[in-house]
């Protein structure tokens, strides 16, 4: 049986380590030994089917910004420990004994875990027989805000990189738009599309509208906003669920349960997120790549906020790309208002329901091109 060693570091939100669960786990149905190492804080809420799981000592970002990496008491992440953490990497890599390494987001992002990283890579490449490697990206990437950041990824594709995975629509989302420089390797991209949830299934009827926030840690102003908001809508009086996302702050919470009053039910976290958006009227989220993916897959009317703060582009881009598209209704973070909210609710159930847009077996079509070029 083949192996496969996963690379995954989610600093913020949990959703690079959601995408990566569910290519580890198609990875897994197949003829595939997975081993995923993660290096963000533990998510047991998500499974990782058949793979197996190493956790790395976990490693986050401050709210404010992505530049300092912090322990999970919030202390500023040590020299020793990214040399501990680099070596309990080298170390998982080599008990593994891959045939494949797959690296989420770096070269592109994650410039901040090269400690690690450009280790991993130096070892990879000196085994014999050499492991395929390949970079596993989003549709979309955050423009580089530093001159050299896009020449040096290149570098690092050229050295280092087999493939290039884009996990989106080529025809609708072309890596160049968000990277120009990816002329330079287009023999490298595929293109798998969307990495999606699984079937979907029976809808789960439960609620009306669902308003989430992916990981929770910068999803305030949104959802206290949704709540604002639904007093002024057509669906004041509809069946409303609120995910807050396992990292909202407990203070915000509070707040939110005190805003919520009557049919508004507030969860931390929901199983089955596909199927409750299959059986709602409508979806209020940011445009993280998994939120849209479900709600996509579910042909769920769609409200987006994409979050914008710190520079942030990348959710930007997408939910304008939908809008142009129909498939959503896009409302900028900055300004945000009840009112403005309100407005896009009632614009968002006046459109028609969305239809799929493109290929969303983005993890199944992962193993397909790791089965062709290993088995």
């Amino acid at each position: 049986m083949k192996r496969v060693f996963i690379y995954v570091q989610h600093l913020l939100g949990i959703g690079h380590f959601m995408r990566m669960s569910r290519i580890a786990c198609a990875l897994a149905e197949g003829p595939f030994e997975v081993t995923v190492a993660s290096g963000g804080m533990p998510v047991p809420q998500i499974s990782l089917g058949k793979a197996h799981l190493v956790q790395l000592p976990p490693a986050r970002a401050d709210a404010s910004g992505f530049s300092t990496l912090l322990d999970p008491d919030g202390q500023p992440f040590t020299r020793k420990a990214e040399a501990r953490r680099a070596a309990l990497l080298i170390g998982a890599f080599a008990a593994a004994r891959p045939d494949a390494l797959l690296i989420e987001a770096f070269p592109f992002a994650r410039r901040q875990m090269r400690f690690e990283l450009l280790p991993l890579l130096e070892h990879a490449r000196a085994q014999s027989p050499r492991p395929v490697i390949l970079s596993s990206i989003r549709d979309i990437l955050q423009e580089s805000r530093k001159p050299g950041r896009a020449g040096e990824a290149l570098a690092l594709v050229e050295a280092y990189f087999d493939y290039v995975l884009v996990h989106g629509d080529g025809a609708a989302t072309p890596l160049a738009a968000s990277f120009p420089l990816a002329s330079n390797f287009v023999d490298k991209i595929v293109y798998t599309g969307l990495v999606g949830p699984p079937p979907i299934g029976a809808p789960i009827h439960d609620h009306d509208v669902i308003v989430s926030a992916g990981g929770g840690a910068v999803g305030e102003n949104l959802i206290r906003s949704a709540l604002l908001a639904r007093p002024l809508t057509a669906l004041r009086d509809a069946r409303w669920l609120v995910i807050t996302g396992p990292n909202m702050p407990d203070a915000a919470a509070a707040e939110f349960t005190a805003l919520a009053g009557g049919r508004v039910t507030l969860e931390r976290f929901v199983s089955h997120l596909p199927q409750r958006l299959a059986g709602a009227a409508l979806s209020i989220s940011q445009a993280g790549y998994n939120t849209v993916a479900e709600v996509l897959a579910a042909g769920c009317r769609s409200v987006l906020v994409p979050f914008a703060a710190q520079g942030e582009t990348e959710q930007t881009a997408r939910a304008q790309g939908l809008a142009r598209r129909g498939l959503a209704v896009s409302v900028e973070e900055a300004g945000l208002t009840p009112r403005r909210l309100a407005a896009a609710i009632a614009q968002a159930l006046a459109a028609p329901a969305p239809a799929a847009p493109g290929p969303q077996d983005g993890a199944a079509m992962t193993r397909a091109l790791l089965e062709r070029r290993l088995t």
